[in-house]
């Protein structure tokens, strides 16, 4: 008997945050994809069952909702070795992106096809059946133009199958993903629950629930403004805007090449030279340590500058306004620049989240809560009625 299960899935521009279930896993791994070839090289191949499937994801995808359909690819880690590795560019929509699909798809089949889930979803000849009730979301901008409406659209009601190739652990399985419903949820709203209320949709911050809030999130490719009140997104005043940090990484990443000879991977890989603990913004230069602020400092004070700006106009608009918060992976690079500039410019009330992983992981918390809470609420309704005892 085939069950449901419940996904939460953030596609985030850097990486894919997902949690499953009664939050028994969870699923990071980086927005990156390669085309490839069916029958990728491997050394060792006898040893690649002892490899960890998130490092070595290599899938072919089937669904009705791709352009390009049957295409092989790596993901995640596999794909940033890769010479053909591909990230989503600024200025495209996150809901009309194959790639956005695609790692969808594989994160889904890589909870699915865990040993732990044999007794949630049948499995015959190494094809395995599974059903999700999925929430996620869209960036307010695409949201706003009615673009979530097709996205739900092309996931409910089709099948998509995700075939694992030279995939430690799961090699030859398929899995056919349904989904029993999609909830597609604007990100401003989304980090607003998060901020507010608990799994169970219980209010936790009081002191929060009838201000007037704004919630910047700075996402790759775009920043989101929410403004809250009376417990609502306002839905006149939030904006989307095509300015996230990917831009400004891919600059970064350019002039390291161009000055130091050093070839970046991927975006990622200047984050974590950016938020390191240790030795931030140094690198190796021919094994010796190199600074590398000139390059992250001016780049990202130019960007720090443009989201204050942002924030400026809004507030402007909002006068009323008690309190913003900065919000996701791009406010996390910019966290240090964002602060100095409004302690010499105009001291608004502004606010970060210090815990590094509750801001990134923000809208994939989100989700899980919206979702459970509709899973939870259409259970009780399939219920049956229990008729009165009779005297």
């Amino acid at each position: 008997m085939s069950k449901t299960r419940v996904a939460a899935v953030d596609v985030g521009n850097d990486s894919i945050k997902a949690l499953f279930g009664e939050l028994d896993y969870e699923i990071n791994i980086p927005n990156i994809i390669a085309r490839d070839t069916e029958d990728r090289p491997v050394i060792g191949i006898e040893e690649l069952d002892n490899k960890n499937p998130l490092d070595g994801i290599h899938i072919k995808v089937h669904s009705p909702a791709l352009k390009e359909n049957n295409a092989i690819y790596r993901v995640g880690t596999l794909a940033t070795k890769s010479i053909n590795a591909t990230e989503l560019d600024p200025g495209s929509s996150k809901s009309e992106e194959d790639q956005t699909l695609v790692m969808l798809f594989a994160t889904l089949a890589l909870d699915a096809v865990r040993e732990e889930n044999n007794n949630v979803f049948p499995q015959a000849k190494n094809v395995i059946d599974a059903t999700y009730i999925l929430g996620t979301g869209l960036p307010l901008r695409e949201v706003k133009e009615g673009k979530d409406a097709g996205y739900r659209s092309k996931l409910v009601g089709s099948v998509h199958q995700v075939e694992f190739l030279v995939t430690p652990k799961y090699q030859g399985k398929k899995v056919n993903i349904k989904f029993d419903e999609v909830k597609v949820y604007p990100e401003g709203f989304a980090a607003y629950i998060n901020l507010v209320m608990d799994n169970n949709l219980k209010v936790i911050n009081k002191d929060l629930i009838d201000k007037r809030i704004i919630i910047q999130d700075i996402g790759g490719l775009s920043t989101d403004i929410a403004v809250i009140k009376n417990r609502n997104v306002d839905d006149d005043k939030a904006q989307g805007f095509n300015l996230g940090v990917s831009e400004s990484l891919e600059s970064i990443r350019e002039e390291i090449r161009s000055k130091h000879g050093v070839e970046l991977d991927s975006r990622r890989d200047v984050v974590e030279i950016i938020t390191k603990k240790n030795d931030r913004n140094h690198i190796m230069v021919k094994g010796s340590r190199t600074s590398v602020h000139d390059i992250t400092d001016r780049i990202l004070l130019d960007l720090a500058k443009k989201q204050y700006r942002l924030l400026r106009n809004v507030w402007q608009k909002n006068s009323q306004t008690e309190i913003c918060y900065f919000v996701g992976g791009g406010a996390n690079v910019l966290k240090e620049y964002i602060k100095t500039l409004n302690n010499n410019l105009d001291g608004y009330n502004i606010d970060f989240f210090e815990d590094e992983k509750e801001s990134i992981w923000m809208m994939a918390n989100a989700y899980y809560k919206l979702i459970m809470d509709f899973a939870k609420k259409s259970e009780q309704k399939k219920a049956p009625v229990k008729e009165p005892v009779k005297n």
